[in-house]
């Protein structure tokens, strides 16, 4: 089972990104995923999408959340049907970001898009009508999943996840877990002596390379280093020796701190980008259509050589879209200059 919610972000995408990829909800940033653009530039590429919008208005993208029933699926299948739901409510069309976040007692996916498309940047509409087919998009990949389905009664609007959690009393095992750790931290004087109080409390242990731990009725383990920085064995050892404190919130331009140049090219995906496939595609086609329409009049095709000369006029002009995007996030993230000498050339199958 998989509820849904959807809301738009209208000024603060940076602070949103940042709050889905938090690596202590994603397994380390182990499970994020992203379309159209890097999860690590994706508020500048967003921003260069946006500048291009045919209607101008405050979204700026839209944030998705997915939620499954405690227990019913693991996070490989979770961050997959996601990316699935994903698609289909972009229709490839718009750039976003898919984290899956295993920090508390569900799972749940976080799907933020722009909210403008790339192809002919259109805004997206969200209204009652959309929402339901998101609705209806989640059930039928539970379906397909095995999965069940929450079936609203007659006359009502359905469920938010906090009140199906309600009805079903979930309970957050990690943040169980957490406070137990936290109070036996004081009071032992070694990791090992802590599991063994964890183990009397009525905890499970699984030793290895990741300790992982199950209360008597949980489903199943919750890996300690899951429940964030301070909790992996390294730290909670430091912790007990007296050797670490509990590690603040680094400032945004810290945890943001991601450098343009990593690899433009790479960055802004432009080889993989079904955008710039799409763009390059209708212009590639206003040649081919003028010969035809001039093969009908005159009944004579433009020379090889001709056509040849207009598809190489056409990769140039591929190479300066590129460098267009390129040079906004630069602009943007304060890099050095990108000169268009450097944009890689795109080619498509026959």
């Amino acid at each position: 089972m998989a509820v849904t919610k959807i809301k738009p972000v209208k000024s603060t995408l940076s602070k949103a990104l940042d709050y889905i990829e938090n690596p202590d909800k994603t397994d380390e940033k182990m499970l994020i995923s992203s379309f159209g653009c890097s999860y690590e530039t994706a508020d500048v590429e967003f921003g260069y999408t946006l500048s291009q919008a045919r209607e101008k208005g405050n979204n700026l993208a839209f944030h998705l959340i997915h939620s499954f029933a405690p227990g019913e699926v693991d996070y490989e299948k979770a961050h997959e049907i996601g990316r699935q739901l994903a698609n289909a409510v972009t229709k490839g069309q718009h750039e976003y970001v898919l984290t899956t976040h295993i920090d508390k007692g569900h799972i749940h996916n976080h799907i933020i898009f722009c909210a403008v498309n790339f192809v002919d940047h259109h805004k997206y509409v969200s209204n009652k009508r959309t929402y339901y087919g998101i609705r209806n998009m989640s059930d039928k990949l539970c379906r397909d999943n095995g999965l069940s389905v929450v079936v609203p009664g007659k006359g009502s609007k359905g469920k938010s996840y906090a009140e199906y959690q309600a009805e079903k009393t979930g309970t957050s095992w990690k943040g169980k877990l957490k406070i137990a750790v936290d109070a036996l931290i004081p009071q032992v004087s070694s990791f090992e002596e802590l599991l063994q109080r964890l183990q009397a409390a009525g905890y499970e242990i699984k030793p290895g390379k990741y300790v992982s731990c199950r209360a008597p009725v949980q489903e199943r383990f919750t890996r300690l280093k899951t429940l964030g920085a301070d909790y992996t064995e390294e730290a909670i050892r430091e912790q007990i020796a007296g050797r670490r404190t509990r590690t603040a919130k680094a400032p945004k331009a810290e945890r943001r701190g991601v450098n343009l140049l990593i690899d433009i090219e790479n960055s802004i995906k432009a080889q993989q980008s079904q955008g710039y496939k799409q763009w390059a595609k209708i212009h590639n086609l206003k040649p081919a259509a003028t010969a035809l329409k001039a093969a009908q009049i005159g009944g004579k095709l433009p020379s090889i050589p001709a056509l040849q000369a207009e598809y190489e006029k056409l990769q140039a002009q591929i190479r300066i879209h590129i460098c267009k995007k390129a040079t906004y996030c630069i602009k943007r993230r304060g890099a050095v200059t990108y000169s268009s000498s450097h944009a890689p050339l795109i080619t498509f199958p026959k």
